[in-house]
C-alpha cells in the first residue's frame, strides 16, 4: 500500500508560493515510470497514467519549461505517456543522452561497453543462478535487469549484484539500482546532470520542482538542493511506495503514486481550467 500524502514542509510552500507569483518563470521536471505512470510487471505495458499528459500540456502552456527525465528512451517515454503533440514538453531520455521536442528525437549511437555487456549479460545472468522470471530490458544505451516477476525478488537482485558490478566495471558501464532493478549504463549519466544541464540552457528559473519515486532521482532531488543553496525555491514532490523509501524521507510533499502527482498537477491549475 502507497503512503498516504503528507503535509508539505516550508521549503515546499516557499517554492509553491514563488509558482504562483511567477508560473511564467518556472520549470517542472518528472520522471516517468513510478510517478506518471504505474509500475507494473512488464516495462513494454507500461502507459501514463490517464490524465498525465493532459495536466502536462495545461501546465506547460502556463510555465516557462515542463521536462521528462527518464531512463527510458526518449521515443518510447512519449509513445507510452501519450506525449506526441504536447506543445512545450521536452522529453530527456536514457539520463539526458536522447532529447524529444516538438516531435523531433535527437539520439547520440551508444558506447561501445554497452553493446560488449549485452553480448555476456546472458552467461552473466546464468552463473548468478538467475531465476527463470528474471528479465532484460534492452534500452539500447543501457541494459535494466529485472527481478520482480520473480517469487523472492529482493533475493534474486540481490544475488546478482555482484557479478553485475563486475561486468559493469570491465566494460566501463556502472550499475544503477531501482525498484527490483539493476541497471547498467555508461557512467555520468543521471537524472541530476540531465537536470542542471536542462535548467542551465532555459535560463534560471523563479522556481524548480522535480518529481520522482525511486533511488535515480534521488540524483534529480540533488540538484534541487543545489539550486535552493543558490536562492532558487525548489520542491521535491515523491511519488510514495512501499518499495523505496530513500526518496520519501528527502521529499517536501510525498503523495499516493502516480494518482497522486497527478492530482497535485491539476490542483496546480485555475479553478476554469
Amino acid at each position: 500500500m502507497n503512503p498516504s500524502s503528507s503535509p508539505i514542509g516550508p521549503e515546499g510552500e516557499d517554492a509553491l508560493a514563488a509558482l504562483r507569483a511567477d508560473p511564467g518563470g518556472a520549470v517542472l521536471g518528472f520522471d516517468f515510470d513510478g510517478t506518471l505512470a504505474p509500475i507494473v510487471a512488464d516495462p513494454a505495458a507500461a502507459r501514463a497514467h490517464p490524465r498525465a499528459a493532459a495536466v502536462l500540456a495545461a501546465l506547460a502552456s502556463r510555465v516557462r519549461a515542463v521536462v521528462v527525465v527518464t531512463g527510458r528512451p526518449a521515443k518510447v517515454a512519449v509513445e507510452y505517456g501519450g506525449f506526441e503533440g504536447v506543445d512545450g514538453l521536452v522529453v530527456l531520455g536514457q539520463y539526458g543522452a536522447e532529447r524529444w521536442e516538438s516531435g523531433a528525437l535527437t539520439s547520440p549511437e551508444p558506447p561501445p561497453g554497452v553493446a560488449e555487456a549485452r553480448a555476456k549479460l546472458p552467461r552473466v545472468l546464468a552463473a548468478a543462478g538467475a531465476p527463470p522470471e528474471t528479465f532484460v530490458e534492452d534500452k539500447g544505451r543501457a541494459l535494466a535487469v529485472h527481478t520482480r516477476r520473480c517469487a523472492e525478488p529482493q533475493v534474486a537482485l540481490d544475488r546478482l549484484r555482484s557479478l553485475m558490478d563486475a561486468l559493469a566495471e570491465r566494460h566501463g558501464l556502472v550499475v544503477e539500482p531501482g525498484r527490483f532493478v539493476l541497471e547498467l549504463r555508461p557512467p555520468g549519466m543521471d537524472k541530476g546532470v540531465a537536470l542542471r544541464a536542462f535548467v542551465a540552457e532555459t535560463g534560471r528559473p523563479s522556481m524548480l520542482l522535480f518529481a520522482g519515486d525511486d533511488l535515480g532521482d534521488l540524483a534529480a532531488f540533488d540538484a534541487v538542493d543545489e539550486l535552493r543553496a543558490d536562492g532558487v525555491p525548489g520542491l521535491k514532490l515523491c511519488s510514495g511506495s512501499a518499495e523505496v523509501t530513500e526518496l520519501a524521507a528527502r521529499a517536501d510533499l510525498v503523495v499516493d503514486g502516480p494518482d497522486g502527482v497527478v492530482a497535485f498537477l491539476e490542483s496546480l491549475l485555475p479553478a476554469s481550467s
